[in-house]
């Protein structure tokens, strides 16, 4: 089992910034994709960005590219959500997930899942 704790979420205004962590345990971590995702309220989870283990390629949602930054640092078994420039439609749990190796972008590509941490936009 792989243990996911998110932190870092928060209130902040239109145009702010938040950096979100998702420490794992129990796992090798650097040898785990590692995801970002999000569910906005009343709708499905989606995804947001992913850090494969494999190559160290990135992806991004194109709702978030340029804005948000994904990165990682395996000696603190830790994935980051770096987001700038936000926006209200970007008010969502934000979860972190992981999966040996490489992962997609779908919610069922992903074995581990933490808890969630809300971040809400204001306007």
């Amino acid at each position: 089992q792989m243990q996911l704790v998110e932190s870092g979420g928060g209130l902040v205004q239109a145009g702010g910034s938040l950096r979100l962590s998702c420490a794992a345990s129990g796992r090798p971590f650097s040898s785990y994709a590692m995801g970002w995702f999000r569910q906005p309220p009343g709708k499905e989870r989606e995804f947001v960005a992913r850090y494969n283990a494999i190559g160290s390629t990135t992806d991004y949602a194109d709702s978030v590219k340029g804005r948000f930054t994904i990165s990682r640092d395996n000696a603190k078994n830790t994935v980051y959500l770096q987001m700038n420039n936000l926006k209200p439609e970007d008010t969502a749990v934000y979860y972190c997930a992981a999966k040996p190796f490489y992962g997609g972008s779908s919610v069922g590509d992903y074995n581990y899942w933490g808890q969630g941490t809300q971040v809400t936009v204001s306007s």
